[in-house]
C-alpha cells in the first residue's frame, strides 16, 4: 500500500491540470466553473469531480477503490447503452454500485419494471466491459424474492446484496449457500461474491456493539459509514479489525460518503448554512431530511471533500479504508431538471 503526503499530490494535481499528468493513460479533468447555466454540462461537471476524487485518492493509495453509486447514465455520452463509452471516466472508477436493479424501484420489495431494469443492465454491461465491478443493491424482504434477487444477480456477473429494510439499520442474515459465503482471502473487488452495506447504528447502543456484529459476519466486502451516531469516528485499529471476516479470511472494508448532497449532521456543517447559504450549497431533500443538494462543481464543496487533513475523504484514507462508496452521484439529475 502506498502513501503519498497531501503536498505531493497538490504538486500532481497542477501537473494533471495542466495536461502533464497522466491517470491510467488518460488526462484526468478539471471542473470549469466558468460558465453560465446554460453552457454548464452537468454529467461532465459530476464525472470530473469523479476523476478528481480518483486520482487523488489513488495518488495517496495506489490500491484504493472508487466506486459510484447509481448515476450508471455517466458511462456514455448520450446516457443510454448504445451511446460511445467515456473512456476516461470508466478507468477513474474500479465499479459501480447499483439500487434497485431487481426490487426495489418504486417500492420495497416489489418487483422493478422490465423496461427498468434493461435500461439500468444495458449501462452496467458498458461498465463490465470496461473491467470494472457491479455491486448490486435489491430491497426486499420476503424470502421468495430475496433468492430470486441473489440468483438474478448471480446469473448476470454481479456481487449481491439484499436489504431487508431501507434504512439499513441490520445485518442481514442469509445461508450460506445464498450468498456465497466462503473462506477465501478478498483481496480486490473482482474477489468478491457478496458484500454487505450497513450505515445506520442506531440499533447499536455502543461502537464495539457495532464492530462485533460486523465481526461476526462473512461477508466478503463491508461498507460502512465513518461516524457511530454520537459523531465520532471509527479508528483506523477498529477498521483494521473488520478486515477479517469471522471465519479468519480477509476482506475489504469500504467506507460510504454522499458527494452530491451535504448533511446537515455531519463534522463539517456550520450552523446558519440552512438559512444563510453558502454558494455550493442547494435546496434540502424533501425526502430526506438534513439533506442539500450542492453545486458539486464548486471549488468550497470540493475542498469539503479532498485536499486537506480534515476533508472528507482524506480521513476516509487515514483511517485505512480499502474504498469509498460514492453516494448521490446521480444529483445532475436534479440540476438537468430545474
Amino acid at each position: 500500500m502506498i502513501r503519498v503526503p497531501i503536498v505531493h499530490f497538490l504538486m500532481m494535481l497542477a501537473l494533471i491540470a495542466t495536461g502533464c499528468g497522466r491517470h491510467k493513460g488518460k488526462m484526468a479533468q478539471t471542473v470549469n466553473e466558468d460558465v453560465t447555466p446554460e453552457q454548464r454540462n452537468y454529467r461532465n461537471d459530476m464525472r470530473g469531480f469523479i476523476r478528481q476524487i480518483s486520482a487523488y485518492a489513488k495518488a495517496r493509495d495506489s490500491s484504493f477503490y472508487v466506486i459510484p453509486q447509481n448515476g450508471i447514465e455517466l458511462v456514455t455520452d448520450t446516457g443510454y447503452a448504445d451511446g460511445s463509452p467515456i473512456l476516461h471516466y470508466l478507468n477513474a472508477i474500479d465499479g459501480n454500485g447499483q439500487e434497485n436493479l431487481h426490487y426495489g424501484y418504486h417500492s420495497d420489495n416489489s418487483k422493478t419494471p422490465k423496461r427498468s431494469k434493461e435500461y439500468m443492465k444495458g449501462l452496467l454491461a458498458v461498465s463490465q466491459r470496461a473491467g470494472n465491478t457491479i455491486l448490486v443493491i435489491d430491497y426486499c424482504s420476503s424470502e421468495k424474492k430475496i433468492a430470486d434477487a441473489f440468483d438474478q444477480s448471480y446469473s448476470e456477473g454481479y456481487v449481491p446484496f439484499v436489504a431487508t429494510e431501507r434504512n439499513l439499520t441490520v445485518i442481514p442474515k442469509f445461508g450460506e449457500r445464498r450468498y456465497r459465503e466462503n473462506t477465501r482471502n478478498i483481496r480486490s473487488l473482482a474477489d468478491a461474491e457478496n458484500f454487505l452495506f450497513f450505515l445506520n447504528y442506531e440499533r447499536f447502543e455502543s461502537k464495539p456493539e457495532v464492530l462485533n456484529a460486523i465481526a461476526r459476519s462473512n461477508y466478503d466486502i463491508v461498507f460502512i459509514d465513518l461516524f457511530f451516531h454520537d459523531g465520532t469516528t471509527f479508528s483506523a485499529e477498529e477498521v483494521q479489525r473488520l478486515k477479517t471476516k469471522a471465519n479468519g479470511s480477509e476482506r475489504l472494508v469500504c467506507c460510504y460518503m454522499s458527494i452530491g448532497e451535504a448533511e446537515d449532521y455531519r463534522y463539517y456543517w456550520k450552523k446558519g448554512w440552512a438559512t444563510n447559504r453558502p454558494s455550493w450549497l442547494e435546496k434540502e431533500n424533501k425526502r430526506w431530511a438534513g439533506n442539500y443538494k450542492v453545486r458539486y462543481w464548486e471549488k468550497d464543496w470540493q475542498g469539503i471533500i479532498m485536499g486537506s487533513q480534515n476533508a472528507y475523504l482524506d480521513k476516509i484514507i487515514d483511517t485505512g479504508f480499502d474504498g469509498v462508496y460514492l453516494d448521490i452521484v446521480d444529483a445532475f439529475e436534479y440540476f438537468e431538471s430545474k
